[in-house]
């Protein structure tokens, strides 16, 4: 149940969601809000208000010197909500 999270993500967006009590995780593809909402539990002892999932799509990107069409895979990311008072230490 914890490998549904894949890490932290470390951002300059998600640093500043933090202060409102909002955690971003990058998690598994084939990642839930029941299974987040479970694996944040487990891992960090807390219990999530809400949960949110955000899906990114891939992407092709022209890379190196000729300019070559380079598939960057999707991603997907998980929105932690808690309730005032908890905290997760991530650094």
């Amino acid at each position: 149940m914890t490998s549904v999270i894949a890490g932290p993500r470390i951002t300059e967006k998600a640093v500043g969601l933090g202060d409102s009590n909002v955690y971003t995780f990058n998690v598994r593809r084939d990642a839930t809000k029941y299974l987040v909402s479970d694996a944040v539990k487990a891992l960090y002892g807390v219990t999530p208000v809400k949960v949110n999932i955000v899906n990114k799509k891939p992407a092709v990107r022209l890379a190196g010197a000729r300019n070559r069409m380079v598939k960057v895979a999707g991603q997907k990311k998980a929105y932690v909500y808690l309730k005032k008072g908890d905290i997760i230490n991530l650094v």
